[in-house]
């Protein structure tokens, strides 16, 4: 079996999607499944070894130049294709001032016109690069890239497939006319998939509204992690001084500003409890990040931001240095990667009974759930863990067993052929 995996590049960051995308490639080729990762946009950026080999299609400087000059959309390729060289992206988009999405919506409804937009070059592209790899199965990791579908169709006698992971959140920040017209464009587009992935009930209902698409197109894969590195355990007994760690991207919906509040109350009752937070920090979020400093001045030197590791190594020791994780989401949480990789390192976790949450508590055992939004209950439900050594050494057990048991990469492997078989 060939699976072809299309994935957009987070321009820079870390990105839970790609990242997920990259560990997927790795534990099905180690499963004797012929995998080829296609990168689009930008490359790819991960903690662990790169599975994507491909040139970048659909290059974000390219893509950028024929969403405002109509003229270069007629320069021959053999001018422009240097301008794809990932080296050179990388460049750009480091000096950049981030991707808000709420600025994107031109190019989002430019990209979705597909064969009838300016980006019809690139799609054609991709499309032939495809058609040379002669996939099984083709797979677009989130819905805006399914403009080449319909180009690909018409040549491509396999299934394709859409994974939804989070297109929600950027398409809900979209500006208006934008967020509409790219909305109304990509419910008539889905329809061209054979099928939907997601790796939650919970993600599987909502996409299957708010794309109004039929619920038995939708299949459900495990949400999953390489856990050959994560080497921390349960421990016996909490750290000196207790601390409480986050790891996600410090943006308003990931929910830091509820921590940060939650802690502060539960200094009343451990007075020595510390806050210790990591996760990359875009430019456009530079003024939520300030906010956070200012809301956890009264924790001074006990709350830390260690940033954005930039190897698997250095994130493995924070959350080794941690005693309970917590990540409150505004927003419902489509997948939750971060659970994942702190259960891997014996850490029992605290998270909002909202999105996937519940289905992972439930999956393995490893931690509790408050209600969405109460820093009251969130901070006792922090001292709980912190407090209790016998709960705090079962959720984290549970949560290192479970992991291991129904989150690795040999299960995600095993269902997806499993699925692609049929």
């Amino acid at each position: 079996m060939h699976i072809t995996i299309i994935t957009a590049g987070g321009a820079g960051m870390f990105c839970g999607s790609c990242m997920h995308d990259n560990s997927w490639s790795k534990g099905l080729r180690e499963a004797g499944v012929d995998v080829s990762l296609l990168p689009l946009y930008t490359p790819i950026r991960v903690d662990e070894p790169d599975q994507s080999s491909s040139p970048i299609f659909f290059g974000g400087i390219n893509c950028y130049l024929n969403d405002r000059f109509q003229w270069w959309q007629r320069v021959p390729r053999s001018l422009t294709s240097w301008l794809d060289s990932p080296s050179l992206i990388r460049r750009v988009i480091r000096g950049a001032s981030g991707h808000d999405a709420a600025r994107l919506g031109s190019m989002t409804l430019s990209m979705l016109q597909g064969d009838q937009g300016p980006h019809r070059r690139a799609g054609e592209e991709l499309v032939n690069h495809v058609h040379q790899l002669r996939p099984d199965v083709v797979v677009f990791s989130n819905a805006m890239l399914s403009p080449p579908l319909r180009i690909l169709k018409k040549a491509f006698p396999g299934r394709a497939y859409c994974v939804l992971q989070g297109d929600d959140l950027f398409l809900d920040r979209l500006i208006e006319p934008y967020r509409t017209q790219v909305i109304d464009l990509l419910r008539q587009r889905m329809s061209d998939f054979d099928g939907f992935l997601t790796h939650s009930a919970y993600n599987r209902d909502y996409m299957a509204d708010y794309f109004c698409q039929p619920a038995a197109k939708f299949h459900q894969l495990p949400l999953a992690i390489d856990c050959s590195h994560h080497e921390g355990f349960p421990k016996p007994t909490v750290g000196n001084p207790p601390t409480v760690g986050y790891f996600a991207r410090i943006c308003h919906e990931k929910g830091l500003h509820q921590l940060v509040e939650a802690v502060i109350r539960l200094r009343q009752r451990i007075p020595n409890v510390r806050l210790k937070a990591g996760g990359y920090l875009g430019q456009e979020h530079e003024t939520y990040y300030r906010d956070i400093c200012r809301l956890a001045a009264p924790l001074g030197e006990s709350f830390e931001y260690i940033g954005s590791p930039d190897s698997k190594s250095e994130k493995i020791n924070f959350l080794k240095s941690l005693d309970v994780f917590s990540v409150p989401t505004t927003y419902r949480e489509p997948k939750g990667l971060y659970v994942l990789e702190a259960w891997a390192n014996g850490i029992p976790v605290v998270l909002p009974r909202h999105g996937a949450f519940p289905e992972l508590i439930h999956s393995t055992g490893g931690g509790l759930l408050v209600e969405p939004g109460d820093c009251h209950a969130l901070a006792l439900a922090l001292e709980h863990v912190l407090r209790d050594t016998p709960l705090r050494l079962e959720l984290a057990s549970r949560g290192h067993i479970g992991v291991r048991r129904a989150h690795d990469l040999p299960s995600l492997a095993i269902a997806t052929k499993s699925l692609f078989s049929k």
